[in-house]
C-alpha cells in the first residue's frame, strides 16, 4: 500500500464498529489504513462524512469544509461515488494542493488540513481529509457560516450564529477568581478614590470594606472572609503595581523603539511595562512621549530644511484612544499574544491579543461603523469611566481613525493577523 503522510505520529483505529461521533470524540488524530477507510466508507455518508467523486466546485468543498468544521469535525473523501463506489482520483497531489489553497485562502480563520492518500490494489487512489474544528466558528471567504446536519449542509441561523460566537469569544475570562489574591493585593488608595466619585448618589455610604466592596458593589470578587478573591478585572484595575505582574503574567506590556520603519530595524530602546491599567496607560505615554511628539492641533508645515530628521508627531487624542483600546479590548485567554507599542521612525504600531473568531461580518469592517463587542465589559466601564481618572482621547474608534487621518494625511491601517489586532498610525 503506498500512502502519503502530512504529518507525524500514529493514531489506533478501532477494530469494533462504532459509530463516528464515539470515535471523533475519544481520539485526537489520524492515520487511516485501507481497512479502517473501507469500513467507513460502507457506513455512508453522515453528519461526520462526506463523499466526493471528485474536487470540482472549490466555492462548494469550501462550504462543506466549514459546515464540517462548524459542527464536530469530520472527513471528507475524495474518489468515491454516493452510492459507496472508489472511482479513485487521477491526479491526487492536485487534489492536495487545491485542498491545502481552500482551507488557507476561501475560510477564515484558516483550517490546517490533515490529508492522506491511499492506494489500491487496482491502482485507484484516494484522498482523505480530516476537518477539527478547533477555532468555532469558520466561515467563507464571502462571510456565509455553514452547518452540516444529518447528510445536508445549511447556513446557521442567527441564534445558532449567536451561539457559536458566544462559545468561541472568552466573554467571562474578566470574572474569573485570581488563585492566589487576597484582599491584600488591593491599591486602597487607588479603589477608593474611584468610589468617591460616585458617594453623592450611593444609596449608603462608603464602608471602606474592601472585601465588602469589591464583591457587592462592584462585582469584582467571590468568595468571603478566607475565601474571599479578587477577579482578573479586580486585579488589572485595582491591583498592587507590584502584584499584578505576578498575578497575572499576561498582563505586562512591551513598548519598543526601532531605528527606522520596520521591526527588523535595530532597536534603540525597549521595555516592558508592568503593573495596573492606570500605571500601564501612563508608562506608555510617557515613553512614548520620549521619542515623539503627541500634540492637540495639527503642526504648521515647516518651511525651513533640515539636515536632522525631525521627531514625528502625532495627535495626543488618538495615541490615547489606541492605547486605551489596547488595554480594554485584551483577548485576557491568549497565552501566547503579547501587547506591543512598536515606535517607528514614521509611525507608530500597536499590536495587541485579539482572536479573531467570533466576528461577524469581518473586524475591518464592522470597526469602522463602531459595531464592537467588548470580551472585557466591566474593565472597559470602569476604565473609561470619569471616576477612573485617566484623561481619555477620542470617544470612539471611527472618530479616532478619522482624527488620525485629519491629522497625518494619511488613513490608519489595521488588521487581525494570528490572533493579534494590529494598529498602525502613521506620523507627520
Amino acid at each position: 500500500m503506498t500512502r502519503k503522510k502530512f504529518r507525524y505520529g500514529e493514531r489506533w483505529f478501532p477494530s469494533s464498529e462504532r459509530s463516528l461521533q464515539e470515535y471523533l470524540i475519544n481520539q485526537s488524530s489520524l492515520q487511516i489504513s485501507r481497512n479502517d477507510l473501507l469500513r467507513m466508507i460502507r457506513g455512508g455518508e453522515d453528519t461526520y462524512l462526506e463523499l466526493k467523486v471528485k474536487l470540482s466546485n472549490p466555492e462548494k468543498i469550501s462550504q462543506e469544509i466549514v459546515a464540517i468544521a462548524n459542527t464536530v469535525g469530520g472527513f471528507i473523501i475524495f474518489g468515491v461515488t454516493d452510492k459507496l463506489r472508489i472511482e479513485g482520483v487521477d491526479y491526487p497531489e492536485e487534489v492536495i494542493s487545491e485542498i491545502v489553497r481552500i482551507c488557507r485562502e476561501e475560510i477564515i480563520p484558516p483550517i490546517i488540513p490533515i490529508i492522506d492518500t491511499v492506494s489500491f490494489d487496482n491502482g485507484r487512489r484516494i484522498v482523505v481529509l480530516e476537518i477539527q474544528g478547533k477555532h468555532r466558528p469558520y466561515r467563507t471567504r464571502e462571510g456565509r457560516v455553514f452547518l452540516r446536519i444529518g447528510t445536508q449542509k445549511r447556513e446557521a441561523t442567527r441564534e445558532e450564529l449567536s451561539d457559536l460566537i458566544q462559545e468561541s469569544s472568552p466573554m467571562n475570562y474578566e470574572n474569573l477568581p485570581v488563585p492566589g489574591a487576597t484582599k491584600d493585593d488591593i491599591d486602597d488608595a487607588l479603589l477608593w478614590s474611584f468610589a468617591r466619585a460616585f458617594e453623592d448618589i450611593s444609596e449608603t455610604s462608603l464602608s471602606y470594606n474592601t472585601e465588602e466592596f469589591l464583591k457587592r458593589d462592584l462585582l469584582l470578587a467571590t468568595g468571603s472572609g478566607e475565601d474571599f478573591t479578587p477577579t482578573v478585572a479586580a486585579i488589572l484595575l485595582f491591583g498592587k503595581n507590584d502584584r499584578v505582574s505576578q498575578l497575572l503574567p499576561r498582563s505586562t506590556v512591551t513598548v519598543t523603539r526601532y531605528s527606522g520603519n520596520s521591526p527588523s530595524s535595530p532597536v534603540v530602546e525597549e521595555k516592558v511595562l508592568e503593573g495596573n491599567l492606570t500605571t500601564l496607560f501612563e508608562s506608555a505615554i510617557r515613553f512614548i512621549k520620549k521619542y515623539c511628539d503627541l500634540m492637540k492641533e495639527k503642526p504648521k508645515l515647516r518651511i525651513q530644511p533640515s539636515p536632522i530628521p525631525a521627531r514625528q508627531n502625532y495627535s495626543e487624542n488618538v495615541i490615547r484612544e489606541a492605547i486605551t483600546n489596547a488595554l480594554i479590548h485584551r483577548d485576557l485567554a491568549l497565552r501566547e499574544a503579547k501587547t506591543r507599542i512598536c515606535i517607528f521612525d514614521d509611525s507608530i504600531e500597536i499590536i495587541n491579543s485579539r482572536r479573531h473568531t467570533g466576528f461577524v461580518p469581518f473586524v475591518s469592517k464592522a470597526i469602522c461603523y463602531g459595531i464592537t463587542q467588548r470580551i472585557n465589559p466591566q474593565i472597559a466601564a470602569i476604565f473609561t469611566s470619569p471616576a477612573y481618572e485617566i484623561e481619555l482621547g477620542s470617544r470612539d474608534f471611527p472618530s479616532m481613525l478619522r482624527e488620525a487621518q485629519m491629522f497625518s494625511g494619511k488613513k490608519p491601517e489595521f488588521s487581525i493577523i494570528n490572533d493579534e489586532f494590529h494598529l498602525k498610525i502613521h506620523g507627520i
